[in-house]
């Protein structure tokens, strides 16, 4: 039985000296391993990235069924990058290894009433963010601000209100949490969070009101 550790000891040094290759006196190394191995639940961020893709007009279904294909046979996060590479929020960053972390702090509240309420320009955004509106229109321009956080959460209380969010182009966002009653909410964004850009997420009640996420149009100079 003593030796047993040392018969383990050998058996991985002769796994290690088979790791390499010598070729003509020079020792070959082999490659790196191919990247991080990927979940279920990466997989199924990514088809639902190329699912929207598909929903915007951006890739037909035949393009959609070739890199469904792709994704579900996937291993690494490096298999996942090319069905994705072309697509808004798709390319290295486009599979997070971890849910989204979202912020603890404070809200800072926001009530319009029966007015209009908006902030644009350099504004100071914090991390989390309240909305009320009974009957007025809040409108939030994310555009031209620095944006300290890597998400921003949204919480709205509407009535018969209205909450726009303006967003920077490369912006993801996700308003999955909202609960429209009569209400509407329009986002097409994409929903996965990816590394480096703001993310939002958008949740709570829009009873008769309206919840809106885009980013600016552009016509002419011009963006609204």
């Amino acid at each position: 039985m003593a030796g047993a550790p040392q018969r383990g000891r050998r058996g991985l040094e002769r796994v290690a000296v088979r790791r390499a290759t010598t070729l003509g006196g020079v020792t070959v190394q082999p490659p790196d391993p191919p990247g991080i191995r990927i979940s279920d639940a990466d997989r199924e961020r990514a088809a639902k990235l190329l699912h929207q893709a598909m929903a915007e007009g951006r890739i037909t279904v035949s393009e959609l069924e070739e890199r469904l294909d792709v994704v579900y046979a996937a291993r690494y996060d490096s298999d996942l990058r090319p069905p994705l590479a072309d697509l808004p929020g798709g390319g290295p960053a486009a599979v997070p290894t971890a849910p989204v972390a979202l912020p603890d702090a404070v809200p800072v509240v926001l009530r319009a009433g029966m007015s209009t309420l908006k902030r644009a320009g350099g504004w100071d955004v914090p991390a989390r963010l309240r909305v009320q509106s009974a009957m007025g229109a809040v409108v939030l321009d994310f555009c031209e601000t620095a944006i300290p956080h890597a998400v921003v959460d949204v919480e709205v209380d509407l009535g018969a209100g209205s909450a726009k969010l303006l967003v920077p182009d490369d912006s993801t966002a996700n308003v999955d949490g909202v609960v429209a009653g009569m209400g509407s909410v329009n986002c097409g964004l994409p929903s996965v969070q990816r590394v480096g850009v703001p993310h939002f997420v958008v949740h709570g009640r829009a009873g008769m009101g309206s919840v809106t996420v885009r980013r600016r149009y552009h016509f002419a100079g011009y963006h609204f």
